[in-house]
């Protein structure tokens, strides 16, 4: 016969079960007085009992009946990848563009900071918002400026060989041996051409779009005003965003404080002074190339050899990831602003004070442009095209317009060239969509 256990109190438990349940359990304990006889395993319903000669034992496992196992924090799991997407919307021209942050926590914050400015209290900044670097993140800048020169190298090198073509009335870019069909141009002649496009061979410009922003020697100093803004020279955001996270570069300096900023409020109270600036590189330069710019990229680099074009694809491929992630990761401490009505971007604590803003209701502005956060499609366009599954095939149409699908068009290029496409851009180029033929897709739901 089985002796009833006797209770178990808390001061009794394992220490190192800490946090469970105290619920029904099992729990590692010993007996005595257990007659010999009892020696058959009983299974109970939290633990398994074995009774051996006059000692009891139960497993030391703890089995809790309303409490899941931990799981460890540091370990995430990866989100499954949809099976298609939705392509990227395309946003109003006579419209502003959605604040990346919510407007609301943008008044909070402005809230807080005119509090503490009431108070006299100056306002904490870490780097590098107090002008300072930040040093885990200089050996990445440095990384993303090297992907970003092999990414160009790689797209000019791919397109001696790919033929892109792009409308000389629109921005639409197309990847294959002849222009799509699909009616779906915007310019101001399309209604003669029945809203085809008017294709002209394209260049790399059609495929790494060129967003430029002004290179500032201090980003905490002067603010760039109209009449000045020809003393700037304009480079790549991309660039820039890196020079101001760390990189040096001899024909762009850039001014290193050893010491932080003071603001009170929107402020600056103490900003180290002034220093004079040096003169734009590009003034005595105007037609030099350099490598981490399009400018010429087409006679900079000759054509591969054909054994070498996957090699070159594959390696174009990871240079666009690694920049894309890169930036991203940069973006998160280092401030970006972008127009809310135009394309133009500026790396800084704040926008530059250019009147040359010509979209939606520029006249109410003056020209100004309305900066807000940007976020990475705005520094690193993906700039989507239609994919093309047989680039020797016959041409996209516009009745058949709804099985196609779209990828950025670096990935485009590298995937006909021979590279591998990564998972994640598969949904939303629709790989698993059977296209039918022009009659059949009449019968389709």
């Amino acid at each position: 016969m089985l002796h009833h256990m006797p209770a178990v109190s808390p001061s009794s438990w394992n220490p190192s079960y800490k946090g469970i349940c105290p619920c029904v359990c099992a729990v590692a304990r010993k007996t005595p007085q257990i007659s010999a006889s009892s020696s058959d395993n009983l299974r109970l319903k939290f633990g398994l009992v074995r009774l051996k000669k006059r000692e009891l034992t139960i497993s030391e496992t703890i089995f809790c009946a309303s409490q899941r196992p931990r799981q460890n924090p540091s370990i995430r799991k990866e989100k499954p990848i949809p099976q298609n997407v939705d392509f990227p919307p395309v946003l109003p021209k006579k419209k502003k563009k959605p604040f990346p942050i919510p407007f609301k926590k943008i008044q909070k914050a402005a809230r807080e900071d005119k509090k503490l400015a009431q108070m006299g209290i100056e306002k904490p900044l870490e780097p590098p918002k107090n002008g300072l670097l930040v040093p885990d993140l200089i050996p990445l800048a440095y990384e993303v400026l090297d992907a970003w020169k092999v990414l160009i190298k790689g797209v000019a090198q791919l397109l001696h060989t790919i033929p892109v073509y792009g409308c000389s009335e629109c921005s639409e870019v197309h990847v294959a041996l002849e222009g799509h069909q699909i009616k779906d141009c915007l310019g101001p002649t399309s209604r003669d051409r029945h809203s085809l496009h008017s294709w002209v061979r394209g260049s790399i410009d059609d495929i790494l779009v060129p967003i430029e922003s002004y290179h500032l020697y201090d980003p905490f100093g002067r603010r760039i005003k109209h009449e000045t803004r020809f003393e700037y020279d304009r480079i790549p955001a991309v660039v820039e965003l890196c020079i101001q996270a760390g990189v040096d570069i001899p024909e762009y300096p850039s001014r290193r404080r050893m010491k932080p900023i003071r603001m009170m409020g929107k402020k600056v109270i103490d900003r180290g002074g002034f220093l004079e600036e040096p003169k734009p590189w590009r003034l005595g330069n105007p037609s030099t190339p350099v490598d981490f710019d399009t400018y010429r990229a087409n006679e900079r680099f000759p054509p591969p050899l054909s054994e070498d074009i996957p090699r070159i694809a594959q390696e174009t491929m990871d240079a666009y990831d690694f920049v894309r992630s890169g930036v991203m990761k940069l973006m998160k401490k280092y401030t970006v602003k972008a127009c809310g009505y135009c394309s133009e971007v500026h790396v800084g604590p704040w926008g530059h004070n250019a009147k040359f803003c010509g979209a939606f209701k520029h006249q109410w502005r003056d020209g100004k442009h309305g900066w807000q956060d940007a976020i990475v499609d705005e520094v690193f366009p993906p700039n989507c095209v239609w994919h093309v599954r047989d680039p020797r095939g016959p041409p996209l149409r516009s009745a058949l317009k709804r099985f196609y699908g779209k990828a950025p068009a670096v990935v485009e290029v590298c995937m006909q060239a021979g590279a591998q496409v990564p998972d994640r851009y598969k949904p939303m180029m629709r790989l698993d969509i059977i296209v039918p033929e022009s009659d059949e897709a009449k019968l389709v739901a």
